[in-house]
């Protein structure tokens, strides 16, 4: 049996107060409803529990989080998974910007497009390699500054087909990480150094494992992601501007 809360008159401090009040006492599966705009939930929240989330959550869902598997029907603001440890978030629609912001572990799966500077700062923290899946499309600077980790941009599932599959900037001071992308990418779109690659034989095995998961979180056949050619981005470098700063 989950925990079913109403909190569409609650205000966000409130509403995080019920769900820490919640955990405390055991419950393992909670499930939010009528969410519009709540901030922070389940923020710095550290514990094996599923919560389901009906409605759109406002900034910083799970901002800091380890351990709790969080679904949303529904849409999501900006800031998903800030400097998330641990867990994962599934987004069932659309994500705004900032996404994913120093992820160092979990995952994050959206099923539709995100906005701008999703995955800056995402990187590996000893053993854990965050990883970010978009089935639709992402704004400028997706990976601003990226050290680690993997993000994949599919571009299947946007609301916005007259877009290209990612904004400009893409991979901008990139210097850890790799990012997988469906399709094709101008080289005009990328940050200073960088250029799409070939897959080898370990990112094709990698992505198989990957998206397997990804779609079983949406109800999708993986086979589908497959029937058109992946390039990779990364780093050429660990100091992408250091000439610009060295004398």
């Amino acid at each position: 049996m989950s925990l079913e809360l109403d909190v569409s008159t609650l205000h966000y401090s409130k509403v995080n107060r019920l769900l820490r009040e919640a955990i405390l006492e055991g419950e393992k599966e909670i499930v939010l409803k009528g969410v519009n705009g709540h901030r922070y939930l389940a923020a710095g929240v550290s514990a094996n529990v599923k919560i389901d989330i009906y409605g759109i959550p406002g900034l910083d869902l799970g901002a800091f989080m380890r351990g709790p598997v969080i679904n949303v029907y529904g849409n999501a603001q900006d800031g998903a998974g800030n400097t998330m440890d641990e867990g994962k978030i599934i987004i069932h629609g659309m994500a705004g910007d900032v996404v994913g912001y120093a992820m160092r572990g979990g995952k994050i799966h959206i099923k539709e497009d995100v906005g701008y500077r999703v995955g800056i700062h995402m990187k590996a923290y000893m053993d854990k390699v965050p990883v970010l899946i978009i089935g639709g499309k992402a704004g400028d600077f997706l990976g601003e500054y990226m050290a680690g980790g993997v993000i994949v941009l599919l571009g299947m599932f946007s609301r916005y087909p007259e877009r290209p599959i990612a904004g400009l900037f893409l991979g901008t001071g990139m210097h850890g990480g790799t990012i997988y992308i469906r399709g094709k990418v101008k080289e005009s779109q990328l940050g200073l150094g960088l250029k799409p690659y070939a897959l080898e034989s370990e990112d094709e095995k990698l992505l198989e494992e990957l998206l397997k998961d990804y779609a079983r979180d949406f109800g999708l056949d993986p086979s589908e992601f497959f029937k058109e050619d992946f390039v990779k981005v990364v780093p050429y470098t660990h100091r992408p501007y250091g000439r610009l700063y060295a004398y």
